[in-house]
């Protein structure tokens, strides 16, 4: 007879914050930006000097300023989660309206871009470079979009899984821009 108390089997699963559902819809969407950025690289490979003129076209600066802007909204969304456990939710509220602050400056920034490069002439249909500009970026910014929306719903009601479901989410918004920023904004 085994007098040891059965210990139910944990999965890895188990460990990941928030919500398993969000954590599927995060990989997916890597995937997705993963794929548009292959494919990107893909058809760069078919005309390097025509990617890199059509690259002058845009703001690099600009970009580097919305890199940073997204890396301090990620702070104070990573922050935000840092402080729910101690129970501080007035300061994590006011960490998530920062967080959400500042991805409503990135878009700020992004649109203006847009209307230079649109003000330039440019569209979709000017070179394969802005076919896949306006689609990874603009796919990026309505990400962008939903997260500020995810942001301020928790805002509402910042329980730790809330706050762990919503940072996942925001973290990913970030990841795939420190992604795109240099595939786009950098690559000769």
């Amino acid at each position: 007879m085994n007098n040891r108390a059965e210990t139910p089997h944990k999965s890895t699963l188990d460990d990941l914050p928030g919500d398993l559902m969000m954590w599927v819809l995060i990989v997916s969407e890597l995937l997705v930006f993963g794929a548009g950025l292959a494919a990107f690289l893909g058809v760069r490979i078919t005309d390097p000097d025509g990617f890199s003129v059509a690259k002058s076209a845009l703001h690099p600066t600009l970009a580097g300023v919305n890199t940073i802007v997204l890396i301090t909204s990620g702070f104070f969304a990573a922050r935000a989660l840092d402080l729910v456990d101690r129970g501080k939710q007035s300061t994590v509220r006011w960490n998530l309206v920062f967080a959400a602050f500042l991805g409503a400056v990135f878009l700020a920034i992004k649109t203006y871009e847009y209307a230079d490069v649109a003000g330039q002439g440019i569209s979709t249909e000017t070179h394969p470079f802005f076919t896949f500009y306006y689609l990874l970026t603009g796919f990026h910014a309505l990400h962008v979009v939903a997260g500020i929306v995810i942001l301020a719903l928790i805002f509402w009601k910042p329980a730790l899984r809330n706050v762990e479901v919503g940072t996942a989410f925001w973290h990913m918004v970030d990841l795939v821009w420190v992604l795109l920023f240099p595939v786009i904004y950098l690559l000769a």
